[in-house]
């Protein structure tokens, strides 16, 4: 069986659409942080990002748009390279939560 990353048109014979598309912004940022953070002077390399990638259990990952899962790897070796805290990340998001459910009017 292949791993969830090894897709060449599972889990069906659909084809890959493979048209252009616009970036949303924090599409563009995604990448540009990525760029910014890869290399081996660097916080991580490339091997471990496609690892962090390749290790996104499977349900997750097929949930995830592709900028959604580069953003789950770049967290995922900023932590494991101790650059940011899981608590700090957790934290933050709970924050960002909040804030967004009081813009939308869910408080």
């Amino acid at each position: 069986m292949p791993h969830v990353h090894d897709r060449g048109g599972w889990p069906d014979e659909t084809p890959i659409d493979r048209s252009e598309h616009e970036f949303a912004q924090w599409e563009d940022h995604t990448h540009a942080m990525l760029e910014l953070l890869i290399g081996p002077k660097y916080h991580f390399n490339l091997d471990e990002f496609r690892r962090a990638i390749e290790g996104i259990e499977r349900k997750k990952y097929e949930a995830m748009t592709y900028y959604e899962r580069w953003l789950t790897a770049i967290e995922t070796c900023l932590v494991q390279k101790g650059v940011l805290a899981r608590e700090e990340v957790d934290e933050k998001m709970v924050e960002l939560s909040a804030s967004r459910n009081v813009r939308n009017g869910f408080d």
